[in-house]
């Protein structure tokens, strides 16, 4: 693959048509007003049908896990990989989102995809349906509470967050913070350790279900942040929250966490790829124009050889990361999953990419790039946290470096 099919365009200017209509005009609103994010997106998903496809789609999951699976059904899994298309049109909403207001994609991924995703793969068929469709379709808001405040990127060694037998229930105690979704939650998975007496290191992770209002669980109000402010992101408390097992994802404590914390990032590290190429091309797009209409010097910017050495850095930068975005799409049809290596390398590079990029389109636009009026401010704000959150920079090298060395 090596460029959209007429088909994935039409979706493209779809949403791209509805960013610029439905989206563009809160922009100030969502930035500085302290507006959430979510009746947008509930629009987003019922003007492009995703919370039916969602209610689609779930359905079939359930009935296909409860059915054993036969030759012909892995026939036709094939076929629908090998057609390649449904990648691209649930990144497609991504990348237009991003060229606007990349919160909305951090607000809406980490509801559908951390949080519903980790129900849907770790819970029961009951969890399931009690809890993971409401998310898929977004009626209802999750949030996935892993950070604490003296983790960091040792998300799991440094995890104080408890949970204890008392009889049929569990008593949960804790915090987490840089929490998205956090202030307004309906749903969040609560990941914490089990407490037998035995020493933090050696206790099993397990993960909860929580709903809003739980005797004993706090949710603040939103943090102040340097970008993404269309994306709220807050503090959990947990004092003596009790939980019945019902409330334990897939009811046993039993199942290993990590691994399936591995998947749930090499597909937010993914994410965060078409993320970037939308940060990327919007910023070019700006720039581009910008050079040709600013005068200075009694030519137009743009026939300066220094501004063109910063577009021409930009093209390739969105030649690289729209390769590998089409790379992840391709390995996706082909029912190759990504390894969390080769997503930490896409995150890295694109990540970087996005952030370089976004600053340099300040750079070029001098003062007025400087100003919350001119996009590229905005841009250059949520690029950032591109190179911290799902494992900042220095804990992609790590990964990389650890698997070529193994």
């Amino acid at each position: 693959m090596y460029e959209w099919s007429d088909e994935h365009k039409m979706i493209r200017d779809a949403v791209r048509a509805f960013v610029e209509a439905e989206v563009r005009p809160l922009r100030e609103e969502l930035e500085f007003g302290d507006t959430p994010p979510y009746e947008v997106i509930r629009k987003l998903y019922s003007t492009f049908g995703m919370d039916q496809m969602a209610r689609d789609g779930f359905k079939k999951r359930l009935e296909a896990e409860a059915t054993p699976a036969t030759e012909d059904d892995t026939a036709v899994e094939g076929e629908e990989r090998a057609s390649g298309g449904q990648g691209g049109f649930m990144l497609l909403p991504i990348i237009e989102l991003c060229r606007c207001s990349p919160g909305l994609v951090t607000a809406m991924g980490v509801s559908v995809g951390l949080a519903a995703g980790t129900i849907m793969s770790r819970g029961t068929a009951a969890q399931k349906e009690r809890w993971a469709l409401d998310l898929l379709t977004f009626d209802k808001v999750g949030a996935w509470a892993i950070t604490e405040p003296d983790s960091g990127s040792d998300a799991f060694g440094r995890m104080q967050s408890t949970a204890r037998r008392d009889g049929d229930e569990y008593i949960l105690n804790g915090q987490k913070t840089f929490i998205t979704n956090g202030p307004y939650a309906d749903t969040t998975i609560f990941i914490c350790k089990l407490d037998e007496g035995n020493p933090p290191q050696e206790r099993k992770i397990l993960s909860f279900v929580l709903d809003k209002g739980m005797p004993g669980f706090e949710q603040t109000q939103s943090m102040r942040k340097m970008g993404m402010h269309s994306s709220p992101t807050g503090m959990l408390f947990l004092d003596d929250v009790r939980a019945g097992k019902d409330r334990l994802l897939g009811e046993t404590e039993d199942v290993p966490y990590r691994e399936g914390a591995k998947q749930a990032f090499s597909v937010e590290r993914t994410g965060v790829a078409a993320m970037s190429l939308g940060i990327i091309e919007r910023c070019l797009d700006l720039c581009v124009a910008y050079a040709k209409e600013t005068v200075r010097f009694g030519k137009p910017i743009g026939d300066h050889q220094l501004i063109q050495e910063k577009l021409a850095r930009m093209e390739v930068h969105r030649l690289n990361t729209e390769n590998l975005v089409f790379r992840a799409l391709e390995k996706g049809a082909a029912g190759v999953p990504m390894d969390l290596t080769e997503a930490s390398a896409m995150k890295l590079y694109t990540a970087r990419a996005a952030t370089e990029v976004a600053l340099e389109a300040v750079q070029l636009h001098g003062g007025n790039g400087y100003m919350a009026e001119f996009e590229v401010e905005q841009l250059a704000r949520d690029a950032k946290v591109l190179q911290i959150y799902a494992g900042t920079d220095e804990i992609q090298i790590s990964q990389i470096a650890r698997s070529l060395l193994a």
